[in-house]
Formats: structure tokens, sequence, C-alpha cells
């Protein structure tokens, strides 16, 4: 049987796992990519290790990357996370939960690996429109680095190109979560916190604002675990 494969990138938040319910819905056979990269908090991996499972990931591989040796984030360094930013702030000012390198860094395993297993579809959740000011978000990015994808590789250089799906690069969140809603997704599966408490997620960080947020304007309530009060 002639099946199409693809590498996904899963980090267990609620961009990711919409991605790899679309994958799927096209009728790939996923392989999914996750980072054990120095983030402060566990909860993520272990929703991804979850998702992947619900999902029937063919593989569901889990790098080291040590970025917390780097640091430069409020993510994997000893910085406070920012909370109740006004959503405008989002739009023009790159906060300090931005992890320097961090898409380069994941898309240049993902494709390594998809070059290993033969494949050249690549999918991951960056989205330009709710994205918290990251520049590593934006369409220009993934073009740019498709193309040096396809200058530095076997693959890309023996007429097999890398195929880099971004499918929700240009939705709002709400968009997104009705795109996931259609297909099925349990979004109380999922985590984006970046600063969670025993678990529960802040509700007042970026990535929890955007969430509430989409869910808000999509007229759902998130199923995910949030602190009282």
């Amino acid at each position: 049987m002639n099946e199409r494969q693809a590498v996904v990138l899963l980090s267990g938040g609620l961009d990711s796992t919409t991605v790899l319910a679309m994958a799927r819905s096209q009728g790939f056979v996923c392989n999914c990519l996750s980072f054990h990269y120095g983030q402060r908090q566990a909860v993520e991996l272990e929703r991804a290790r979850v998702i992947a499972r619900h999902y029937q990931a063919r593989r569901h591989l889990v790098l080291r990357v040590d970025l917390d040796a780097i640091g430069g984030s409020a993510l994997t360094d000893a910085l406070d996370v920012p909370k109740d930013r006004p959503l405008e702030d989002m739009e023009r000012i790159i906060p300090v939960t931005y992890v320097p390198g961090r898409n380069i860094i994941f898309l240049a395993h993902a494709l390594a690996w998809a070059e290993v297993l033969a494949t050249t579809d690549i999918f991951l959740g960056i989205n330009a429109i709710d994205y918290s000011g990251y520049p590593d978000c934006r369409p220009e990015f993934l073009e740019a680095f498709a193309r040096m994808a396809n200058l530095g590789t076997r693959s890309g250089t023996t007429g097999m190109p890398f195929r880099f799906h971004a499918p929700l690069i240009r939705l709002s969140k709400k968009e997104i979560i009705r795109k996931g809603v259609e297909l099925g997704v349990d979004y109380g599966l999922t985590h984006s916190c970046y600063d969670p408490v025993d678990g529960l997620a802040c509700g007042r960080c970026d990535a929890c604002r955007l969430r509430l947020q989409g869910f808000r304007e999509a007229g759902l309530v998130d199923p995910a675990p949030y602190v009282k009060g």
C-alpha cells in the first residue's frame, strides 16, 4: 500500500493538536516530534504523549535540546512570565517568553527526521494572527526556512523538496478552535499555559489569554483546567 507519511511538530498545545488532527484528516500517517528543551514545566510534554497516543501516531519521538543552558527566555530561565498583558501589546512587543532560535532549531530536527523517514511533508502549528509577537511564527520566516531546507539537504537537491504545511498560519484563534471542533479535537487533552500551577493553567499569561479569548469568540467554553480565582 502506498501511504503518505508526515512529520508533525507536536507541543501538546491547542494549535499543534489541531494541526495533527488536520494532517490525519488528509490521510497522512503521522510521526509526531516533541522536544524536551529545558522548559520550566513538563505539563505540555505529558499532554503531547497523551495526544500522540490518542491520534495513533506511528512514532512519537521526544528529543532533548538543552535550550535552558542558553537561557534568555522566561520559559527556560529564571525570569518572570508576563501576566495580564494588554492584548494590543501582544501584537507589537516581542515578549520575554520568546525562546531564541526555537522554531529554527525544531524545524531543523523535523526536516532531518523527515529525510530519514523518506517523507517530504512537515506539519507545524505556527500562527501569524494570534501569535503573541513571535517573529518565527510569520509566513516570511517559514518561506525563508523552506528555501534554506531545500538548498541544504539531499532530498531538496535531488528532486524531493520538503513541503512545510502551516494550515493555521493565517487563522485567528477562534477560527482554529472552530476548525478543531469540526474535526472532533478534544481540547481538554491540550495544554497551552506558560506558567501552570500544579498542572493547572494560570489563566493570565499570554498563551492562556489568547486561548480563552478564542474560545469566547467561538462561543465555546475552554475544557482545560484553570486555577480558580
